[in-house]
């Protein structure tokens, strides 16, 4: 084959779908202004949530916000002069905070996530990277059964998408995992899920097997896209014009200007995540858990302890805020009593998030440029199925997959 396609943006998106074009006999190359795997792929939490299929706007959200950014506990941040430039993507988000949309997304959700293992495995079928994928349990900390109970909807989610959990309650959480403190009573265990335990090295390893494919690394700018005639004919970068016959944005929240300049206005946000790894951890959690109260995930990792979330809205040019990571200093050492380390390493992070909660998988009219960004929470999970699915679209091989929920022009020119 001697289509050429240029896929912008080597996270675990780009990545993925590069690995699968090369599958096809595409020729790739693969371009990003820094290195495979150093951005937001490297600073997620690490779970293959399988379940990962209810969007963070549910019902009620809206009256229930305020009360949130005054709480101090409470894992919703915003820098406040940044607010007038949020105002019109938020009132977008928030208007989808109702059970009818909750639903849609949900079930938009569950094609890209509920396999995720799987599709994991079959990316790295062949390339001897098999052992960076860990099957395990997923767990959901609660201080008691009351507090599982009052998510009773989103559990609900996730049982229509087929993930029930088993319940785990009083000294049976501690005899379960010693590491949690006595304040978590109740945990919601979910079997068939999975992690990595560097999801950063994870991505660079599987570029270099994709180079080792006869894939094709450049490390530049991107300045635009060049189309004539309505199609695509190079990407210009700072190292001049490559000529292709396909692109693929998959650059996560920095996929909203090159679309602008295609003409596509993106209701795209990042919502900024903080992570703090507890550098050769002792006692921390023996498998991935979500802790309820404070909406992170603590991951064992190869480095140490990794936990990671946060809720924060401030665009993509100011620097760390201390109060993010003084929260999620406070939880993780409330939920883990013993837990110690030899340093705390702190990151920030921009998750691209789109008004709908729903990734950007599809053509741009007919121009041969594709996109697959915009996953929110679920870029690791949803990584290597959003990449399988693109790949197919561009090279002519289609999967069964309905994607229509994921246009990426669903929101108008």
């Amino acid at each position: 084959m001697t289509q050429h396609v240029i896929v912008i943006g080597a996270g675990i998106v780009g990545v993925s779908a590069a690995i699968w074009l090369r599958r096809a006999g595409a020729r790739v190359t693969l371009l990003d202004r820094a290195e495979p795997g150093r951005g937001t792929s490297h600073g997620n939490g690490g779970v293959l949530a399988a379940s990962g299929v209810a969007p963070v706007t549910g019902p009620g959200l809206l009256r229930k916000a305020p009360g949130m950014l005054r709480d101090p506990e409470f894992p919703l941040f915003l820098r406040w002069p940044y607010v007038p430039r949020l105002l019109p993507w938020l009132r977008r988000y928030m208007g989808h905070a109702n059970d009818s949309d909750t639903r849609r997304i949900s079930r938009g959700l569950a094609p890209i996530v509920s396999d995720s293992v799987a599709q994991h495995k079959a990316l790295c079928a062949d390339l001897g990277l098999e052992d960076w994928v860990r099957g395990s349990d997923y767990c959901f900390a609660y201080t008691n059964r009351a507090a599982f109970e009052a998510e009773r909807y989103t559990w609900a989610l996730r049982r229509d998408a087929g993930f029930v959990p088993e319940l785990i309650e009083g000294g049976a959480v501690q005899e379960f995992d010693p590491a949690f403190g006595p304040e978590i009573t109740c945990l919601a265990r979910l079997a068939d899920h999975g992690f990595i335990a560097d999801p950063g090295g994870y991505v660079r390893a599987l570029a270099k097997a994709f180079k080792g494919m006869g894939g094709s690394i450049r490390q530049a700018e991107v300045q635009d896209i060049e189309v004539v005639d309505e199609k695509v004919t190079a990407v210009l970068t700072s190292d001049g014009p490559l000529p292709c016959d396909d692109v693929l944005l998959a650059t996560g929240v920095w996929s909203k200007p090159l679309m602008r300049k295609l003409g596509v206005n993106v209701p795209l946000e990042s919502e900024r995540g903080y992570h703090i790894v507890y550098k050769d951890a002792q006692g921390g959690p023996s498998r991935p858990t979500m802790m309820a109260a404070g909406k992170f995930v603590a991951t064992p990792m190869a480095e140490g302890l990794r936990c990671a979330g946060i809720v924060e809205f401030g665009g993509l040019k100011a620097g760390a805020s201390k109060a993010p990571l003084a929260l999620l200093r406070r939880q993780a050492k409330a939920a883990f009593p013993h837990l110690t380390a030899t340093q705390e390493i702190e990151w920030l992070g921009h998750r691209p998030a789109p008004s709908d909660s729903l990734p950007l998988i599809g053509q741009i009219g007919t121009s041969r440029v594709y996109t697959a960004f915009g996953h929110h929470h679920i870029g690791l999970t949803g990584g290597p199925k959003t990449g399988r699915l693109i790949a197919g679209l561009i090279t002519g091989q289609p999967s069964n997959t309905d994607l229509a929920p994921y246009h990426p022009q669903r929101f108008g020119s």
